[in-house]
C-alpha cells in the first residue's frame, strides 16, 4: 500500500484545514485508514482513525470534537477535515493503513505515507 499525503500548510489559530490521503497499490479498502501526527520535538501521537467499512470512527480526546475523518472507498481516499485549529496541532501528520481502526499502537502499524506539514500560527 502506498500512501500520498497532501493539504498541509500555515494558518491562523482558529482556522481550518483539510488534508487528503490518497491509497494506491494493495486493495486500500482493506485496510483501516488514519493519522498520525508528530509535532517538533514530540513523538509520534494518534489523531485519528476510520474502519474498513467507515462505520467506526475513532478520535483522541485532544481533537475530538474538532477534527472529522472520513473515507471515500471508491476513490481510495481518506480525509482529515481540522477546525478550530491551535498552535498545539502544529505537526507533522502522517496518513497510515493497518489491519484494525482503532490504532493502539503506533509503532505495530504497518503502512505509512510521506508527511505533511501542518503550521498553526498563534
Amino acid at each position: 500500500v502506498q500512501l500520498q499525503a497532501s493539504g498541509g500548510g500555515l494558518v491562523q489559530a482558529g482556522g481550518s484545514l483539510r488534508l487528503s490521503c490518497a491509497g494506491s497499490g494493495r486493495t486500500v479498502s482493506r485496510y483501516a485508514m488514519g493519522w498520525i501526527r508528530q509535532a517538533p520535538g514530540k513523538g509520534r501521537e494518534f489523531v485519528a482513525s476510520v474502519s474498513r467499512s467507515g462505520d467506526s470512527l475513532y478520535y483522541s480526546d485532544s481533537v475530538k470534537g474538532r477534527f472529522t475523518i472520513s473515507r471515500d472507498t471508491a476513490k481510495n481516499m481518506v480525509y482529515l477535515q481540522m477546525n478550530s485549529l491551535k498552535p498545539e496541532d502544529t505537526a507533522v501528520y502522517y496518513c497510515v493503513a493497518d489491519d484494525l481502526a482503532p490504532m493502539k499502537y503506533i509503532s505495530a502499524i504497518e503502512y505509512w505515507g510521506q508527511g505533511t506539514l501542518v503550521t498553526v500560527s498563534s
